[in-house]
C-alpha cells in the first residue's frame, strides 16, 4: 500500500480556515520533496488547542484513494 510521510506545522488560528469551510484542502511536501494534497476534514482527529504539529503518514491503496492518516512522531 502506497504511504507518505510529511511533516505539518499549521497553528490553531490557521487551522481556523479549514474547520470553517474558507480552505478545504491541505497540502504538504513529503520526506522524499513530493507534494500531497488531501481534504483538511483528515485532520481533525489531531487538532490540539496549539494547533497540529508532528509528523504524520497518509496511506493510499492502489488507486490512490485515502486509506488512513496516522501520527508518527511529534
Amino acid at each position: 500500500m502506497p504511504a507518505l510521510r510529511f511533516r505539518l506545522d499549521i497553528s490553531s488560528e490557521r487551522y481556523l480556515a479549514y474547520y470553517q469551510g474558507v480552505a478545504h484542502l491541505v497540502s504538504a511536501t513529503t520526506a522524499d520533496g513530493r507534494r500531497v494534497q488531501f481534504p483538511a476534514q483528515r485532520l481533525r482527529p489531531f487538532v490540539t488547542h496549539e494547533g497540529i504539529r508532528g509528523e504524520f503518514v497518509i496511506e493510499f491503496d492502489a488507486d490512490n484513494k485515502f486509506v488512513a492518516l496516522r501520527r508518527v512522531g511529534a
